[in-house]
């Protein structure tokens, strides 16, 4: 493994920050059309899609275990979901949310930071509510990195995502 420590990297939004992000991830997760979905794909071969100017989004799965690879700018921060979900409003007027039974993240075996976010969001007409148990990092220095995202819920979802990073200057 290569480029800076992870703890230097670490990176921790306000709950308002967090939630627009986690709105905005909802957004960017939703638009992708089914055969180049960020969350469906299983390689990382879809990762850039559509990603915003200004951060870097990871993808989530729709549960099970999944190891990608991908590169990612190193003049980015990366936020992505440990274990989330979204509904309309119109399904229920309060946000929904799991119950975890775990939720970890690591970069290069070093544990990051987690935080819950909930946010009102929108897609076209159609006002939502995201939930999430959410990580993030500031931009890593070029180089390769490993991220390990493992959660689950008493519903019985799981996940099991390991991320191969490579950083690369833009």
């Amino acid at each position: 493994m290569s480029g800076a420590g992870p703890a230097e990297r670490m990176w921790k939004p306000n709950n308002e920050e967090g939630g627009a992000l986690a709105g905005r991830w909802w957004q960017w997760a939703l638009s992708a059309p089914d055969d180049r979905s960020p969350v469906r794909d299983t390689t990382g071969e879809h990762a850039a899609w559509n990603q915003p100017e200004d951060l870097w989004f990871l993808a989530g799965t729709y549960g099970g275990q999944v190891v990608r690879r991908c590169a990612i700018p190193s003049d980015r921060p990366v936020f992505f979901p440990v274990l989330n979900m979204q509904h309309p409003r119109s399904y229920s007027r309060i946000p929904q949310r799991m119950t975890a039974t775990e939720a970890t993240a690591s970069l290069n075996s070093v544990p990051l930071p987690l935080q819950e976010f909930t946010a009102p969001f929108r897609t076209g007409l159609t006002q939502r509510y995201a939930w999430g148990i959410w990580g993030g990092f500031e931009p890593l220095t070029a180089g390769q990195y490993v991220l390990e995202i493992k959660a689950a819920a008493t519903n019985g979802f799981w996940v099991d995502t390991t991320y191969h990073l490579e950083s690369k200057a833009p």
